[in-house]
């Protein structure tokens, strides 16, 4: 087990087996066996509308390591906002966020004096070699996909580390020295659904509309026909 306070850098976690993966809103991730699960722990003093971003650091490091894999071919690769990426149209890969302190985890644990979390969790999945069954998945949720049976290349989870890894860190590198606005274009450059009608579902509501682009804040900019609104979270459907 390690500890948050023992973190004093970057550290990535790899796990060769994962029996109780959790997705967003504590949905159940399923992981086959021989694909990518995997955290990186980082202390962090940001605010938390900027540790937010990383995010979009993650789905931008996960797109170069795939790019990377496949060459020339990479015309099915898309992010989703806010956390997926999208191999031909189906579910590849998804991203977690959780803020984590020395005493805990996430909203359970204890923050710093100054309301911040003290260090972030990013978990990353990536279907490498299989994807779970559609009928284990909920109602309307894009199909999974796999690199395996998409692509044919059979992918070992620590060499898709070795991809991953320096991929975010070059992109959290541009998010230091640069601020969002760089991550924000290289993001919308790779965005599923931009200019396009879709549906955003938020808690127990949901709009319809245009997706127009993300705000400073990584917020998408949806066109409803009477206006526009900024959606800070919120689950897209085509």
């Amino acid at each position: 087990m390690v500890l948050a306070g023992e973190v004093a850098g970057p550290l990535w976690i790899l796990a060769h087996e994962q029996t109780a993966g959790r997705g967003r809103r504590g949905r159940a991730w399923i992981a086959p066996g021989g694909n990518f699960s995997a955290t990186l722990v980082m202390p962090v003093s940001d605010p938390p509308e900027r540790v937010a971003l990383r995010s979009f650091v993650a789905a931008l490091a996960l797109d170069e390591a795939l790019r990377a894999l496949l060459g020339p071919a990479t015309a099915g690769l898309a992010l989703k906002w806010p956390n997926d990426v999208l191999l031909n149209g189906g579910k590849l890969s998804g991203i977690l966020l959780e803020t984590i302190s020395a005493a805990g985890r996430g909203g359970a644990g204890r923050k710093e004096e100054s309301g911040r979390p003290s260090h972030l969790a990013i978990g990353v999945a990536v279907n490498l070699l299989d994807a779970p069954p559609a009928e284990a998945l909920e109602a309307g949720a894009l199909r999974p996909v796999c690199l395996l049976g998409e692509t044919g290349l059979r992918v070992a989870a620590e060499d898709f580390l070795d991809l991953l890894a320096p991929a975010f860190a070059g992109w959290e590198e541009r998010l230091a020295a640069y601020g969002f606005e760089p991550l924000r274009n290289a993001w919308l450059a790779r965005a599923a659904g931009l200019g396009e009608a879709i549906t955003v579902r938020t808690g127990r509501s949901e709009r319809r509309g245009r997706f127009e682009t993300l705000d400073e804040t990584g917020a998408l900019v949806l066109n409803t026909g009477n206006g526009t609104c900024c959606i800070a979270a919120g689950e897209v459907f085509f």
